[in-house]
């Protein structure tokens, strides 16, 4: 679990099945000191837990990846540079599946994209 140690979310609104946040990273966190020492940067593995993590959050439940259909890393994140980042989260939920669609933003630069579905 990444939320609280690193990363927090603040600003967090829904409307209907959107779900909008602000991120701040924790540049201090021992992640970056390994990934890559000098010049951190975010690893993809983490920024689809931060999705999940999101998702269970606007959800109240634990949830697994079953299916990630669609990823993007557009641009590498700096935590020194990327101080705040923006997430989107698009969850549409059937019978048995929580489909959801991600971004990360920094203003109006798409980070990452994601597509998947979890169970």
């Amino acid at each position: 679990m990444l939320l609280h140690d690193f990363f927090i979310f603040t600003d967090l609104h829904t409307e209907e099945n959107i779900v909008k946040a602000n991120i701040k990273l924790n540049a201090a966190h021992p992640i970056f000191k390994g990934h890559f020492p000098d010049q951190p940067i975010l690893p993809g593995v983490c920024m689809m837990q931060m999705v999940k993590e999101m998702t269970e959050y606007y959800l109240d439940k634990k949830i697994r990846l079953e299916k990630a259909q669609d990823l993007k890393f557009l641009s590498f994140v700096n935590p020194d540079q990327n101080k705040l980042i923006q997430v989107e989260l698009k969850i549409n939920i059937d019978e048995s599946r929580i489909w959801v669609e991600a971004r990360l933003l920094d203003n109006a630069i798409v980070l990452f994209k994601f597509k998947g579905v979890f169970i």
